[in-house]
């Protein structure tokens, strides 16, 4: 998208440069005048020599210069002598013959008129030197002073109408949330309509959703649409070192809001600043908790004919202050959820407007294989497809180019180079189709999509289970049939391999197995031993770290039989894997043996190699 910003071209002002220029002729100047010392000759002689070389005819030429004489001899050195100040040159050759004088070359120069300008040059160029040295530091100093003062003015920007904007048009999905804006730009265009129904502006609109599904997207849409002015402010940028910054700056951009009403404000992670009071930390003067009174202030305090719209954005409306969610301040709330299938198609025509697409490309089945994929997401996943088009110099992006790039960005880049012992992708092997044959074979389990030992960021391997819909709701059973499935690998090392020889490979199957475990114990209520109960409250201020944000409100007794429990859950998936793999060890070692020959198995190659254990199964 096209940011819709004006650019203000300021250009830079050589400070530092010009700094430098002046010391610099500050330093020449100091050293001219103490180096100085005339274009005297090297060698000085009495005036009776000098005289004496002019008659042996040694003396080419005689330079006068006020008192003294400076000859040039004929091998071209120089030498001088002094004079009396009333001598004349006449009296000094007096006893030289007319002949000789004649041919001797002899100039006066008169000295007056350039010591004239020499004392001025030195007299007065390092004064003026130091006077605009010092001038320079008065306006630095006045320039620092400036921006001292301006620490309280908002950099808010203020977005203008042009041609590249973005409206709702280019927001895909989101269906709800949009109708909610556009309800808002309505009222914006037509407040005649409303104001006749005795309806009021909303005075603030709070977009929340998981980070990347267009929060940011739906608010620069509102700015093009609108054709209102439109402020554009991030949270931490209310914040600073100094007290009572933040609150200034809050009461500078809404003066500014109000010159130019009506207009929007929109505060990009508002949570940075909107944070629950009280907590105690940062006492009475705490900043963020000033700026957060001030903006309470402004959205709803004496003044209630502002047509001041707020539109803030967050990802965690957990934490905010519940008198900043109170209606006559944020009136409303628009839930910016992750898109369906139908959102995510939607999303992806949007993403291939500009883009050359080849005729085998079926957005439909890409939104089929992205479940889970955000809007962001899917801008990334059409970029990196046109980059691997680009890299295999094609002229369209291909339906080949796109399934490879939703595999990295779900399974990371392939790692081709990273070499394997035939011993450790035998291992690889047996371990990916032990978790890929326990989710086949288990109901309650998403299908296998894809199998692979081609190293793949941190993995070795990866098992690629995909979901044939959209879920928002999952089973007790799903949850038993994952965790038989997360210890097939576990298992299917331990079958072909034996229990000594069990590697590493497994820690963060049992990680991740462990975990689901005590979610489901914890968090869901699916035991059966401490029934429909949650233990463990998540509390709501984190500052010390996420681990701190959690309160155990539970004595050692239910922590000891919730850790039983978890192992009687890990103990029932690990046995349930491991009946799987020993009814069906034929089947393993046949897909094993493909996926050692060709690395990577497909989802329709996998269902023909389990054919007969899925009907032995069934």
């Amino acid at each position: 998208m096209e940011n819709t910003t004006k650019p203000q071209s300021r250009m830079p002002r050589p400070r530092a440069g010009l700094t430098t220029l002046l010391i610099i002729a500050l330093i020449v100047s100091a050293l001219f005048l103490y180096f100085d010392t005339g274009s005297a000759p090297s060698t000085e002689v009495p005036l009776s020599t000098l005289v004496s070389g002019v008659k042996i005819g040694d003396v080419v030429s005689v330079d006068v210069t006020a008192n003294k004489l400076e000859a040039t001899l004929k091998d071209g050195k120089k030498v001088f002598a002094n004079k009396e100040t009333k001598q004349s040159m006449t009296d000094v050759l007096a006893d030289v013959s007319p002949d000789i004088r004649a041919k001797l070359q002899i100039q006066v120069h008169d000295e007056s008129q350039s010591d004239f300008w020499m004392n001025i040059v030195i007299s007065v160029v390092p004064f003026v030197l130091i006077v605009v040295f010092f001038l320079f530091m008065f306006r630095q100093a006045q320039s620092s002073n400036n921006q001292a003062l301006s620490f309280g003015k908002s950099s808010a920007r203020l977005y203008e109408n042009n041609n590249k904007k973005t409206t709702f048009a280019d927001v895909a999905g989101a269906t709800e949330a949009k109708q909610e804006l556009i309800e808002i730009v309505d009222f914006l265009k037509n407040p005649i309509k409303y104001l006749a129904m005795g309806a009021k502006i909303p005075k603030g609109v709070l977009l929340i959703g998981a980070p990347g599904c267009g929060k940011t997207l739906l608010a620069r849409a509102v700015a093009g649409e609108a054709n209102v002015p439109f402020f554009s402010i991030s949270g931490s940028e209310f914040v600073e070192m100094f007290v009572g910054v933040g609150a200034s700056r809050v009461r500078d951009l809404f003066k500014r809001a109000k010159r130019n009403a009506p207009c929007i404000i929109f505060v990009d992670e508002i949570d940075a600043v909107g944070r629950q009071r009280g907590t105690g930390l940062g006492g009475g003067h705490d900043e963020r908790e000033q700026t957060l009174n001030q903006i309470l202030t402004e959205m709803d305090g004496f003044e209630t004919d502002t047509n001041v719209i707020v539109m803030a954005a967050t990802n965690r409306p957990d934490v905010l202050d519940p008198a900043l969610l109170r209606p006559g301040r944020f009136d409303r709330r628009v839930v910016v959820d992750q898109p369906d299938i139908k959102d995510r198609e939607a999303i992806l025509e949007v993403h291939v407007r500009n883009k050359p697409m080849g005729k085998d490309v079926n957005l439909e089945v890409i939104a089929k294989q992205t479940p889970g994929f955000v809007g962001a997401d899917l801008e990334n996943l059409m970029n990196e497809a046109a980059l691997l088009a680009a890299r295999y110099n094609k002229k369209k992006i291909g339906m080949k180019e796109i399934e490879q790039s939703v595999e990295k960005v779900v399974m990371g880049p392939e790692r081709k180079s990273k070499i394997m012992s035939p011993k450790e992708k035998e291992v690889t092997a047996y371990h990916e189709v032990g978790h890929a044959l326990v989710g086949h074979l288990t109901p309650g389990c998403d299908p296998v999509h894809k199998i692979s030992i081609v190293s793949r960021g941190m993995a070795l391997g990866v098992t690629w289970f995909m979901p044939d819909e959209d879920k928002h709701l999952y089973a007790k059973a799903k949850y038993h049939a994952e965790m038989a499935s997360l210890l097939g690998g576990y298992v299917a090392e331990e079958l072909v391999f034996g229990k000594e020889n069990i590697t590493t490979g497994a820690s963060n199957d049992l990680e991740k197995a462990t975990g689901t475990a005590r979610k489901m114990i914890m968090n869901y209520g699916m035991s059966d031993v401490l029934g429909p109960v949650i233990y463990g409250e998540h509390n709501r201020e984190v500052f010390l770290g996420r681990d701190f944000g959690h309160m155990k409100n539970f004595s050692e007794e239910i922590a000891a039989k919730i850790d039983a429990e978890v192992h009687v859950f890990i103990t029932r998936a690990y046995d349930r894997a491991k009946k799987v793999l020993s009814e069906h060890r034929p089947t393993l070692e046949k897909v094993a043996k493909v996926l050692l020959e060709k690395e990577n198995i497909s989802r329709e190659e996998f269902l023909e190699l389990v054919s007969d254990a899925e009907k032995v199964t069934a």
